[in-house]
């Protein structure tokens, strides 16, 4: 009995190594319906699931981005706080769904939403970019990750197609991210930037209508 009992008692162990082993790989949910598709399914599911995410349903990081294409006319600058966003939120978002890192919707949904305060803030406050501003966009860019995290993992990703699963979606933002810019840059900076009245027509106005929206979502997410 007692050989019996230890027996048993090695195979329960195993059993709960094994469970714990599982639950950390699949620390996602698991997509099963996409689990033998194609690669180029998974792939142009999850893109379009990224630019959705953006357009049209990604309200709160399309205002994020306009505030970021306002403070600077050089398309360099717009693309160096975009860069430092898109490292940052890849880096979180791959975590999260590992179970790395995790933080609850209350808490990543009202972060979110002060850092497009902060950003519409400062685009009043200061008339040029600052290079710490690059490091403040990377930060709000791991929280922002967070929250594409959570939006994800509703739809879970298929087994064995962890990596490729996140690029596809990864790529996705970024298609939507460079939609937004685009549009920026060509509606508003490159007619009216190297006007004399540029900021007090469009990044005054825009920034102080991005700041009391941004306060608005800060106080409904508390």
């Amino acid at each position: 009995m007692l050989v019996m009992n230890a027996t048993n008692q090695k195979r329960a162990f195993l059993f709960l190594l094994l469970l714990a082993a599982s639950q950390v790989a699949f620390a996602h949910t698991v997509n099963y319906e996409l689990a033998n598709a194609p690669l180029h399914n998974v792939i142009g599911f999850y893109m379009k699931l990224g630019i959705q995410h953006i357009i049209p349903y990604g309200l709160d990081h399309i205002v994020f981005v306009v505030g970021l294409c306002l403070l600077s006319t050089k398309l360099k600058s717009i693309l160096w706080q975009a860069t430092a966003f898109t490292v940052a939120h890849s880096v979180t978002l791959a975590l999260s769904m590992k179970g790395v890192i995790t933080l609850p919707a209350s808490v990543v949904e009202p972060i979110i939403a002060l850092s497009i305060l902060f950003i519409a803030v400062e685009n009043i406050l200061i008339t040029e970019l600052k290079p710490w501003r690059i490091a403040v966009v990377f930060l709000f860019g791991l929280i922002h990750g967070l929250g594409f995290a959570s939006a994800l993992n509703e739809i879970g990703l298929p087994p064995n197609q962890f990596l490729l699963s996140i690029l596809s979606f990864n790529l996705g933002v970024e298609i939507g991210q460079i939609i937004v810019i685009a549009l920026v840059f060509g509606l508003i900076i490159l007619p009216f930037g190297r006007r004399p009245l540029y900021r007090k027509s469009f990044v005054y106005p825009l920034s102080a209508v991005i700041g009391v929206v941004a306060l608005w979502w800060t106080i409904q997410r508390l």
